[in-house]
């Protein structure tokens, strides 16, 4: 494409409101087969469409994991979930090594990804990812060869929480056994894509039913449950409104109705100190709580402003 061209197609996408034009312009141009293939993309993008849905990927701390039409996006902010739920993993595992280990979440393995994240942040869907920086050797721990967190990863959508979790977890000597759920057909098929580097299982179903083999043997819940209310749907980016599926958003009336569901029975399904790990917004945090609480779990709140994130964690005694 000429140097002219590609000013036109940036100015076409910025006039649509894509904040980084010429990222996306880039990228739309490298997914692109051929002109009538780009002219697709680009109408498509200035229609609405997710870019990820595009292009076929998304970035999730610094992998590049397929999605696809249908499939719920995965927001950079809830890799603050994910951190917190390897501080969890890792504690479960206590036996302690001479290094630390560095990872640098907002390292891509394609340079381009970073400028998915980097749009959404302009746009005000997601946060910045700040590095992790090297730990002191004496905090870390690393798994005995025999020891393996059992971990479910719930409404996984694309599975890329459960992606990140048992990746960097290998990273540590820790082995992880996934297991992925999710209700929809098309995240089931997306998740099975990217899961399959690790050895997991991805099932289709709702909730708890979907992993009865689970029972009393989770160390670490990772659910991601749809926690927007009911009548806030309207009001959403029409990218996720129109394009992601409903039941991958909608909380009900306070959006806490699927928490509530998990929470009600997720001390059948820990094991003993195992822990369930839910993002909320900070106004919905403290409610979640109480319920973890109500059901007989342990209940903790943190939050990281530079994301905008705030995760509830609820403990089995």
């Amino acid at each position: 494409m000429t140097p002219s061209a590609t000013e036109t197609l940036v100015a076409r996408l910025r006039a649509a409101g894509c904040v980084f034009a010429e990222d996306e312009a880039a990228l739309l141009l490298d997914a692109a087969t051929d002109a009538d293939h780009l002219e697709s993309l680009v109408t498509q993008r200035i229609a609405g469409f997710p870019l990820e849905h595009l292009l076929g990927w998304a970035e999730f701390r610094g992998l590049r994991v397929a999605v696809g039409p249908r499939v719920f996006v995965p927001r950079q902010r809830t890799s603050f979930l994910v951190e917190q739920a390897i501080v969890l993993g890792r504690s479960m595992i206590r036996l302690p090594v001479c290094a630390g280990i560095a990872h640098d979440s907002t390292a891509t393995d394609a340079a381009a990804g970073t400028t998915i994240t980097a749009a959404r942040t302009a746009a005000g869907e997601h946060q910045p990812i700040r590095p992790r920086t090297l730990m002191d050797p004496a905090e870390t721990t690393v798994a005995h060869a025999d020891s393996t967190l059992i971990a479910l990863d719930m409404c996984c959508g694309c599975g890329a929480l459960g992606l990140a979790f048992a990746k960097e977890m290998a990273e540590e000597g820790i082995r992880v056994e996934l297991t992925a759920a999710d209700i929809e057909p098309a995240a089931v098929a997306c998740a099975r894509e990217n899961l399959g580097v690790v050895g997991a299982r991805v099932v289709e179903g709702d909730l708890f039913d979907a992993v009865p083999d689970l029972r009393g043997r989770v160390h670490i819940l990772l659910a991601n449950t749809p926690y927007v209310p009911s009548e806030d749907i309207a009001w959403m980016p029409p990218e996720a409104r129109d394009h992601e599926p409903r039941r991958a958003l909608d909380g009900g009336a306070d959006g806490l109705d699927v928490l509530r569901r998990i929470a009600a029975v997720a001390g059948e399904w820990l094991c003993a100190g195992g822990h369930l790990l839910v993002e909320e917004s900070e106004e919905q945090a403290p409610v979640a709580a109480g319920i973890m609480r109500e059901y007989g779990l342990s209940a903790r709140i943190i939050e990281c402003e530079d994301m905008g994130a705030t995760v509830v964690i609820g403990t089995r005694a």
